[in-house]
């Protein structure tokens, strides 16, 4: 029966002894003591890591917390390689690390997000500009007025390529470029919220370049990649880099027509699909600002502990405060994203918090993040003290590993010293 169970629902084979694939980096962890924690609390937070690996569905989980700029938790479990559903006995396994890099998925928008404010703040473009101010060519189809604020809230008009164009397009920039500025928009006044899953972040890289004149990469490395001293942390990921990559596995039960269809529309494919493609050499070549950087939990826990800072790392100034106030400010209120089918809050670039539970946990109002293909959750909340980012290495919607998960984040939330003030 076990073996039958873990076809049908395509999960991994669970190691006879967690410890054997648990990688605990002590030299990086602090006595919780020191943010105000007990010991008790950075447990339970484990053991509900340790649950949602006994689903099956995540060949290999990373976790990276700080609270009060403290790092609290660096830890792995599982595979990084060769544990996935389909993999047979013969197939190679490597353990993860706390370190090992993974593909970020949308959670690459934040990044993408920040870094177009961050161009606003060298006077190089006013995100309330439109998108024509710098690309004119994009106004074709009646959307000269739609603005960059509008594309980082995703309410661009322009979620999803058009209908029944080749995934294959994506590994030609200019081609992809020449289809959006062509592209029908649902709407040109911002006014219905439809999640961009790829669509906005060649936009967004196509106005980078043309104020900046070189691509998104090099502005990432010299912004914030080199400052913050990141070994990964760039789009796509380097060829002698590569074998240290996570690969992504899909799982779970095959999901029936009516959640294909969310997908498929979100997406343009299907999640088998985007695990063969997210794999592929050229995946790795290739710069997509809306779903492929590439990052460590360490490095995305630092990131957003950096924003937590107000723009600072150290002795360092990444961007001035203003610049995260203005990344982090909602951009209208809750509203039913026409793309996810969910009520959601965003910045101009990120997902927000809410009352009296959100995406980062109970009472999140003032928490801002970012989700990558439902399994990588990345967030900072400041009435907390707290910054996270939890990487999986299994892609899935709607299973059984939901309940699991929604309790991890909610035991970040409820650790006592993470507590909002009254």
């Amino acid at each position: 029966m076990g073996i039958i169970r873990r076809r049908v629902l395509r999960l991994i084979e669970m190691p006879r002894d967690l410890d054997e694939v648990i990688v605990i980096d002590r030299k990086k962890e602090v006595d919780p003591g020191e943010a105000g924690l007990h010991p008790s609390d950075v447990e339970r937070i484990w053991d509900n890591v340790i649950k949602v690996y006994r689903t099956g569905v995540h060949p290999a989980i990373t976790i990276n917390l700080r609270c009060r700029g403290r790092i609290i938790m660096a830890r792995s479990i599982g595979h990084a390689r060769g544990n996935g559903p389909d993999d047979g006995p013969d197939t190679v396994r490597v353990l993860a690390s706390p370190a090992t890099p993974m593909c970020m998925f949308s959670a690459s928008k934040a990044i993408t997000a920040l870094l177009m404010h961050m161009l606003a703040e060298e006077g190089l473009i006013d995100v309330m500009d439109p998108v024509t101010r710098y690309a004119p060519e994009f106004g074709r189809k009646g959307k000269g007025a739609i603005t960059i604020q509008q594309v980082l809230a995703h309410r661009g008009g322009i979620p999803g390529l058009p209908r029944g164009t080749s995934l294959d397009v994506l590994w030609d920039v200019d081609k992809t470029w020449e289809l959006l500025c062509d592209a029908e928009p649902i709407m040109t006044d911002g006014s219905k919220l439809a999640y961009h899953a790829i669509t906005g972040g060649f936009v967004l890289e196509r106005v980078l370049r043309i104020v900046t004149g070189a691509d998104i990469n090099a502005y990432l490395d010299r912004k914030i990649r080199k400052p913050m001293g990141m070994k990964y942390f760039t789009y796509g990921i380097r060829p002698e880099q590569r074998d240290a990559l996570a690969l992504n596995y899909a799982t779970g039960p095959r999901q029936g027509p009516v959640l294909g269809a969310v997908i498929k529309r979100a997406l343009g494919t299907d999640m088998e699909a985007i695990a063969s493609i997210s794999n592929a050499p050229r995946y790795h070549d290739a710069i997509m600002p809306a779903a492929n950087l590439v990052a460590s939990a360490e490095e995305f826990s630092a990131f957003f502990q950096m924003m937590l800072n107000g723009g600072a790392w150290g002795r360092r100034r990444i961007c001035a405060p203003a610049t995260i106030a203005g990344a982090v400010r909602a951009t209208g209120h809750r509203a039913f994203d026409r793309t996810l089918m969910l009520p959601m809050r965003y910045s101009a670039g990120l997902m927000l918090g809410d009352e009296p539970f959100g995406l980062w946990g109970p009472h999140s109002g003032q928490a801002f993040g970012h989700v990558g293909l439902i399994n990588k959750f990345a967030w900072a909340d400041p009435q907390r003290e707290l910054s996270a980012a939890i990487l999986t290495s299994g892609i899935l919607l709607v299973a059984h590993h939901l309940v699991p998960f929604a309790r991890l984040i909610r035991s970040i939330g409820n650790a006592p010293s993470s507590r909002p003030a009254p």
